[in-house]
């Protein structure tokens, strides 16, 4: 666990749509409960069913989105399928300040952004670790989005084009997932948690 003393990390899990990034992410927050938490992105994208503000997401309106940005309010953002999504800088920093890692499931656009802010911001220097869950082929990958249930043929397409683009990204990350069985994966990432902060 972090101390007082500034040390905690940033862990960045990256990777396409249906790879099990975010399954992943929930299973690091629940059995380091007390030493890591998911930091909330922020987006234009609309709440679905269940999703509360500051808990999923900090929602914002479209235009007070650009506003923050263009006033160099967020250390990445990026269009994903037309919504808008971010990395508030304050919000980061205010995190940084507590007793726990952070957390963020971003895309390779964002994680890319968050290695050229570390190479110029202090706060973030040292801390920042990447991991691409990386599918073990792209027909495995549209299995698991079928199987979702979530995906109608236009959006199923517009993710596998946006899956094979990302892949060839993976070796620029610290550490890459092939994935498999959701064990072995959770096995994976504990490892790499427990390495680089020495949790046990």
């Amino acid at each position: 666990m972090p101390t007082e003393s500034g040390d905690n990390i940033i862990l960045i899990i990256s990777g396409p749509a249906g790879s099990g990034k975010s399954t992943l992410c929930d299973h690091l927050t629940a059995t380091f409960p007390d030493g890591i938490e998911r930091f909330v992105t922020t987006t234009t994208r609309p709440p679905r069913p269940g999703e509360q503000d500051g808990v999923d997401y900090h929602f914002l309106p479209h235009d007070a989105f650009e506003k923050r940005a263009r006033e160099g309010g967020f250390y990445e953002w990026a269009e994903v399928h037309g919504n808008l999504y971010g990395t508030e800088r304050a919000r980061v920093h205010t995190r940084l300040r507590g007793d726990k890692d952070l957390l963020l499931n971003i895309d390779v656009q964002g994680a890319e952004a968050f290695r050229r802010a570390a190479a110029a911001d202090p706060l973030l220097r040292g801390r920042l670790f990447t991991v691409f869950v990386k599918p073990r082929t792209v027909g495995e990958l549209r299995e698991r989005l079928l199987n979702r249930g979530s995906e109608d043929e236009a959006s199923l397409a517009r993710r596998l084009q946006t899956a094979i683009e990302e892949i060839p990204e993976a070796d620029k990350f610290d550490h890459i997932i092939v994935s498999g069985a959701k064990a072995d994966d959770a096995c994976a990432i504990e490892a790499i948690y427990k390495a680089r902060t020495g949790n046990a």
